[in-house]
Order: C-alpha cells, then structure tokens, then sequence
C-alpha cells in the first residue's frame, strides 16, 4: 500500500476523502491542528472503514515541527493538500490570518517535497479563483479574476505558488477547483460541523432546523437570478471526495497529460440559496425560520461548474443528488444533537 499524507485530514473534506483513500487500499496519514475539527472524525473514519489511520496533531505553519515531520516519514508517495482557512467572510476579518494559514502553510510543505522527493501533490482550490465570472457554466479556462476576498486570493496565490514549482522541479500537481461541497456520509459518522457560527449554507440551514440558530439569513434577494438569491453549484461531499482519489491514482500512474492539471470539480449545476432552502424543507418536512438581509461582501452573483474536462479526462462525474446531499446533512445534524 502507497502511503498518503493528507494535510487537514479530520476536517470536513478531508475526512471523507480519507474514507476513500482507505476503502482504495491506500495508507493514510493525517496531520490536523484541530482548529476547525475533533478528534471525532477520526473515529467516525474508523468506524466506516475499520482501518483507524494515522494521526499526527501539527501546525503547518510552525516550519520546524514540519520539517522535522518529514525527517521522520520518509515513505510518503503522495499528498492531499486540504488544511486552510475557508471562510469568505472571516477572511475579510481577518486577512493576515489567511495569508499565513494558507500560503507559508503550503510552501513549507513544497520545501520538503522537493527535499525528499515527494512528486504527488493534490491541492484543494476553490471556484473562488474565477471571481465574478464573464460566462456561466465555468470552464478551467475562464480568466483568473481579481479575488473578491482574501480567501479567494489566498487560493489563486497557492495555485501560482504549485505552479512556478512544477515548473522547475519533479513535483506533478492537480489543482481541484470545487464549487460547493455539501452533505455528509450516508452512515452519519462523519459530516460537517463547523465551529462557532456556520459559514456555508447547509449547515446554517441544519442547526436552524436543529433549533441552534433561531434564524436563517438569506444575503440578498435583488440579485440578477430567477428567485433573486445567489446560485452556486453545490456537490455532495462524497463525490468530491472520490475525485481526489481518481486524481491521485491518475498521477500515481503518471497518466498525467502535464506537470499541472486543473479540474472543476462541481455537479455543473446551478441552484439559488432559496431553492437549495425549500428542496431541504420538501425532503425534510422541516419548516425553516429564514429572514431576507443585505447583500454580503464578496459574495459572487451565480457560479456553477463546466465538468466536462473532470468527466472526460478524469472519467469522473457526480452522482448524488441535491436531495440525497441534504437529507444526509439533516441525518448528521440530528446525530450530532441527539435529536429523534
């Protein structure tokens, strides 16, 4: 079995791409500094899979604990890049915070692929890179627009960063840029949970429903959009996942077409925060409190994916439904807060 780091391996996404890393016969080892996760996912990777991985808590922005993390594992065949800050608001906050969290974390982590040889490197983007896009859906050639938020900024930055080094040593990277990821595992082990305040729609919606938030906030109904609420493209997290085990096996294989690929990786499908609202009140039967508020700033009018490059090139595609995503998100929340 190869083994595999996965950086922010117990957060949300990272905890289901572990999932399928190990249901694929691969090793896993997670680094995490449970800044915005538990040691709760662990257990619940444990649990689906039976395979418990390794678990080392670090700070990839401390530059000697990492390097010396790498002295001591010499047999890493790949890395899965998810440990950032994700928050658009917060990283208007906070902009310091984010530069430092997602870009010195990553070129620390480059550093010591080129040291030990380490060729693999998946890196976690965002549809955040496009900005305002001039056209809908998105392709992976649409221009890089100026970022509307730090955190945007902080992944078109990381993408040139990857980039320049491809360019000039061994390392081969897919860039993966996701739209919205949403839901949790079918078997309620492992889902989103935020701490303090939800950022994303879903589960802002399920503690609502949960009666943890008292009410919803709907940024903006004057958009240039059907119902007026903003449209992103919103993918079940276990597909998301599955994609990063696809691209990993396809730059293990050297099937790679170059040193740097890029993929949307989205269900290439808009839905607006109402619909997404009312599809969770339909498959639920859960009458949601939500109030119409202001615009948010960085917020972008309608981003949905083109997937054809991830479906034809990759041979990877979504597969769960908007339904399925949510009621599985509702399944977690109710786990989560021991609600019957």
């Amino acid at each position: 079995m190869k083994k595999i780091l996965v950086t922010g391996g117990l957060g949300y996404i990272g905890s289901h791409t572990v999932v399928e890393l190990q249901n694929s016969g691969f090793e896993v080892l997670i680094i995490d500094n449970l800044s915005n996760s538990t040691l709760d996912a662990l257990q619940g990777i444990t649990n689906i899979t039976s395979v418990a991985p390794a678990f080392e808590k670090l700070d990839l922005r401390v530059k000697a604990d990492v390097s010396d993390f790498f002295k001591r594992h010499q047999d890493i065949a790949g890395i899965i890049h998810f440990a950032a800050s994700k928050a658009v608001g917060e990283s208007i906050e906070k902009p310091l915070l984010y530069y430092e969290n997602n870009v010195s974390t990553l070129v620390y982590l480059l550093q010591e692929c080129n040291i030990h040889k380490i060729n693999n490197f998946i890196f976690s983007s965002s549809c955040t890179v496009y900005g305002e896009p001039d056209a809908v859906p998105i392709t992976e050639s649409a221009p890089i627009k100026t970022a509307m938020s730090p955190y945007g900024n902080t992944k078109q930055i990381c993408e040139e960063i990857i980039s320049d080094t491809c360019a000039v040593s061994d390392v081969r990277s897919i860039l993966l840029r996701y739209f919205n990821p949403i839901g949790a595992h079918h078997t309620a082990e492992l889902g989103e949970l935020p701490s303090g305040v939800p950022q994303n729609l879903v589960p802002f919606i399920t503690q609502t429903a949960a009666g943890l938030r008292e009410q919803l906030r709907v940024f903006g109904n004057d958009y240039p959009t059907p119902d007026g609420s903003n449209i992103r493209d919103y993918i079940h997290v276990v597909d998301l996942a599955k994609a990063h085990v696809i691209s990993l096996k396809r730059l293990l294989s050297e099937e790679n077409a170059s040193d740097l690929e890029v993929f949307n990786i989205g269900t290439g499908r808009g839905s607006s925060v109402l619909e997404v609202i009312h599809a969770f009140e339909k498959v639920t039967d859960q009458k949601l409190n939500y109030k119409i508020v202001e615009r948010r700033a960085g917020d972008v009018v309608s981003v949905y994916a083109d997937t054809v490059k991830a479906n034809n090139v990759l041979g990877w595609s979504a597969q769960k439904t908007m339904e399925e995503a949510l009621a599985s998100s509702w399944k977690w929340e109710k786990k989560v807060r021991n609600i019957t």
